[in-house]
């Protein structure tokens, strides 16, 4: 189906806040620092690549072994060398500790390199699971979700979970080992120094406990925010035109400070709840290395079990004890801050697909181009937007929509393409409903065009081709004939080579719906929708693109959505809609006979056309 897409709101140029409006619909809540059904989902992204991680584990359970014995052969050096005036077995022994520090350097070095392809892998999978999801979701979740909120989830928020799950875990790992062999070879080489080093630990214990309390809100609000912060920036970087033609630079840039602000703060509060334990981690590493120098100390003087060698030795250690600590109270943060992310990703995974196709889809062959809405119902929400709309067209026929803002008319259309479901009726294609027939068929079958159609970055002849990606050169230059787009599109500096900038800012209004009709020429649905397609757009530009209308709706069948009812007078049925009813229908002739409401609204455009 060849589609297009509409503007983007005022930019923040509206006086909204920063909780109700793009915080409305983001969820805020609290919840455990570890969750066993996200961490299972998070650890199945993991499992393909079980091979790569059991050798890095492997490697980082030697690198803790190798660094831990080293302080034990500098005791040894020390104890039984040094003391005894054996320089050779100094040497040997020292040679020794050096060797295993760059063993587990190289075993440090492998296990980084494996888990950063391991890593690259999780976040293509992931980023991609995502995008695949969203191009599957309906409409109404990017009705409801600001699409800054959606990008930070992609892009922010799986770099998050991605950097605990290809590096935090492993390095966590790290540093129990390296804390447990540490703890056992300090108990085994003197017990009484090891307990005055643990001493310290109930302190450590009740600053973590008052961490975890503290810290949960802290990290979901600062995601929430960065994403908010995100949306509105994005909102506004799109209509910047629309804020500097109503002079509305101040107020946006008040209300992204205000935003920003927000993110400031909660970023501050996380960060301050984080930076609280490094401080009570080297206060204690202090205070355990004092008391160990002192009561070590006074054991050798005093002639007891402890030797200069078991003191060096216990200093290198106490180093290694809380070294882990600290990096494990910053994988604390790490696991707050992915926890918190990994519920924001797989919130969006789960977000329902109320847009299936069938089990068993129906595929046709050739689509004729018959269409009929039975007695069809819709509403957006509460308040029903369609009640009771009910049409036929035969193939070939055009259908005009008229009507108010609001009455309907786009919705219609929307239904048509199966962009929503009907909550009542059925809508039929060749005598088939819609739910029953197959993606392709239907998407293969309807086009449409409208008012502000999005062309993406690339060339002109991409953005024709996107309809028929398959389609020769040839094929889209004849289209681009049949459209009226050719002689423009041959004057361009480097003609359908020319590149499409952002937002198509270097292609007029009546340009981009002259390619818009090319695409849809190209596409050759058989049902074919246009949705204020003349809209907008100079006196002599209309011209062509009505010339180009003409040739694409020949033997298709149309529905066409036009506030100009003067383009509409060669439908074949018009239907008048209000408030979601279709209040009158027959030929353009026919109507104005009844002089009804669509007669009034004929003779209002008339007048508004005549000079005073």
């Amino acid at each position: 189906m060849m589609q297009g897409g509409g503007g983007g709101g005022l930019g923040g140029g509206l006086n909204r806040g920063a909780g109700p409006g793009m915080l409305a619909n983001v969820a805020d809540v609290d919840g455990a620092v570890y969750n066993p059904r996200v961490t299972r989902r998070a650890l199945a992204y993991v499992l393909p690549y079980r091979g790569s991680v059991a050798l890095a584990l492997a490697m980082t359970v030697a690198q803790a072994a190798l660094m831990t014995i080293g302080p034990v052969w500098t005791k040894v050096a020390i104890d039984d060398h040094v003391a005894q005036g054996d320089i050779s077995g100094m040497t040997i022994f020292l040679g020794l500790t050096v060797l295993a520090y760059f063993a587990a350097f190289l075993a440090n070095w492998a296990q980084m390199q494996v888990m950063t392809v391991v890593g690259q892998r999780l976040l293509q999978k992931m980023r991609g699971d995502l995008v695949r999801h969203l191009q599957r979701l309906p409409l109404t979740y990017f009705d409801r979700i600001p699409s800054g909120v959606v990008v930070s989830r992609v892009i922010n928020d799986v770099q998050t979970v991605n950097e605990l799950l290809s590096n935090g875990i492993i390095q966590a790992l790290s540093d129990v080992l390296t804390l447990g062999f540490t703890v056992a070879i300090m108990v085994a080489l003197a017990p009484g120094l090891a307990l005055v080093t643990f001493a310290v630990m109930p302190l450590m214990v009740i600053a973590v406990w008052i961490f975890t309390e503290k810290a949960k809100i802290a990290y979901r609000r600062a995601r929430v925010t960065v994403a908010v912060l995100t949306g509105e920036f994005a909102e506004s970087y799109a209509g910047v035109r629309v804020v500097q033609a109503f002079a509305r630079e101040d107020a946006s840039q008040e209300h992204f400070a205000e935003l920003n602000n927000d993110n400031r703060v909660a970023n501050v509060q996380a960060n301050t709840l984080s930076s609280m334990l490094l401080p009570v981690v080297e206060l204690c590493n202090a205070a355990a290395t004092v008391s160990v120098i002192a009561y070590g100390g006074w054991l050798m003087v005093n002639g007891g079990s402890v030797t200069l060698g078991v003191l060096v030795a216990f200093l290198a250690y106490i180093t290694r004890f809380f070294q882990p600590i600290r990096t494990l109270t910053q994988f604390y943060n790490q696991l707050q801050a992915a926890t918190a992310a990994a519920e924001k990703v797989f919130e969006l995974l789960d977000e329902p697909v109320t847009i299936r196709e069938a089990a068993r889809p129906i595929t046709l062959a050739r689509v004729q181009g018959e269409v009929e809405f039975r007695d069809v119902a819709f509403s957006y929400g509460r308040e029903p937007v369609l009640e009771d709309v009910s049409f036929h067209a035969e193939p070939g026929e055009m259908i005009a929509l008229v009507g108010h803002t609001g009455a309907g008319k786009t919705t219609i259309a929307s239904l048509l393409c199966r962009f929503y479901d009907p909550i009542d009726g059925a809508i039929m294609l060749d005598g088939h409903d819609l739910r029953d027939l197959s993606f392709k068929t239907l998407r293969e079958s309807v086009g449409l065009v409208l008012q502000d159609n999005f062309l993406f970055s690339g060339t002109i002849a991409d953005n024709i081709r996107y309809a028929r990606p398959g389609a020769s050169d040839e094929e889209v230059v004849a289209a681009a004939k049949v459209a009226n787009a050719h002689a423009f599109i041959q004057r361009l500096p480097r003609a359908y080579q020319t590149a499409v900038l952002e937002r198509a800012a270097n292609l007029s209004l009546g340009q981009r719906q002259l390619i818009a009709i090319a695409r849809a020429v190209l596409a050759d649905p058989r049902v074919l929708i246009l949705d204020e397609a003349t809209s907008n757009i100079d006196s002599q530009t209309e011209l062509l693109v009505q010339q180009a209308l003409r040739k694409l709706l020949a033997g298709r069948t149309s529905l066409v959505i036009a506030h100009r009812l003067s383009t509409i007078r060669a439908a074949d049925q018009v239907l008048v809609l209000d408030a979601g009813r279709v209040i009158e229908r027959g030929t353009h002739t026919e109507l104005l006979r009844r002089r009804g409401h669509y007669s009034r609204l004929y003779q209002q455009q008339f007048a508004e056309l005549i000079p005073a």
